[in-house]
């Protein structure tokens, strides 16, 4: 087994340091093995499982549902949970792009409102933001 060390697997993984040891303390990777100094050693099923966690992320799902993908990877489980886990995400996915375009409809008819006007009249857009 080749040892590496945090510094080499952040860089092999793009992930920083601080965000590793983070991992380590959340359980979504193992303790590593130490050296007789204390410094931390890896190998490369840690940056498997490193680079699984980034592209979950990467995804949107929590580190919780990472958690939970890794155990269902783990445990070698089959497709129906995995599925569920992603159309869950799908779901809050689309519910977050419904949001967004709220937003930005309401932000749209704001900055349009500032466009038509006096330009020394008070900014349509600062006055819906003091509204209670």
């Amino acid at each position: 087994m080749k040892e590496l060390t945090i510094g080499k697997i952040a860089k092999a993984t793009e992930i920083g340091i601080e965000t590793i040891r983070f991992y380590e303390k959340k359980g979504l990777l193992g303790e590593p093995l130490r050296r007789s100094s204390g410094y931390r050693i890896y190998g490369e099923k840690d940056i498997l499982r490193l680079r699984f966690i980034r592209r979950a992320k990467d995804l949107g799902f929590t580190l919780k549902e990472i958690m939970e993908l890794l155990e269902l990877r783990d445990k070698h489980e089959k497709k129906k949970p995995v599925l569920r886990l992603a159309k869950g995400k799908i779901s809050d996915i689309e519910g977050k792009i419904s949001s967004l375009k709220k937003m930005k409809h309401a932000l749209e008819s704001l900055t349009s409102s500032c466009d038509h006007g006096r330009l020394d009249e008070k900014c349509p857009l600062l006055s819906a933001l003091d509204e209670n």
